[in-house]
């Protein structure tokens, strides 16, 4: 019979794997410009450190003739919220200094030797660096280094990252 077809029973049918649907929703979270793959990422707060680490990547992606990923890495202020009765609830409130640097990145004139995109993330600093560099396959991280009390006591940024990383981390003085 033309036209007509006979639909399978529900037992017969194939169903789709659940864990490529996971995989599929997981590319298209992470997805990134290929025009960056295997580009240089850069963390970048504004601190000097960080300006002198941003100035070593771009020398370096031009030498390569790749793009710049640069990374802010956002502080999340915890907020209590208290709604009557309810307990307290914890929010994250963004520090909006992303958009400043931004803004300040934008009108650098040192930026234009190379393309670059600026990436914003939250959470642990070497997790997310980290993790971007995996997402666009990138050739090498490259931080500043930390100075001062907190690093001593915690440990630096570039030292856990350097101790954890799966691609080149360059760590800037």
């Amino acid at each position: 019979m033309a036209g007509y077809e006979f639909s399978e029973p529900a037992d017969r049918r194939q169903t789709a794997d659940p864990s490529a649907e996971l995989h599929a929703a997981d590319a298209t979270r992470h997805a990134c410009d290929p025009a960056f793959r295997h580009g240089v990422v850069v963390g970048f707060d504004g601190s000097t450190s960080s300006e002198r680490a941003l100035a070593y990547a771009i020398g370096m992606a031009v030498r390569l003739g790749s793009g710049l990923i640069i990374v802010h890495v956002a502080n999340r202020l915890p907020t209590t919220v208290w709604a009557g009765c309810e307990p307290p609830v914890f929010v994250d409130v963004p520090d909006h200094r992303t958009e400043v640097l931004g803004l300040e990145l934008a009108c650098a004139d040192y930026l234009a030797d190379v393309p670059w995109i600026l990436v914003e993330r939250g959470g642990d600093i070497c997790h997310e660096l980290e993790e971007v560099g995996r997402e666009y396959s990138a050739d090498a991280i490259v931080v500043g280094s930390t100075h001062g009390i907190v690093g001593r006591i915690f440990g630096s940024v570039a030292g856990r990252l350097a101790r954890r990383a799966q691609r080149p981390v360059i760590v800037i003085p």
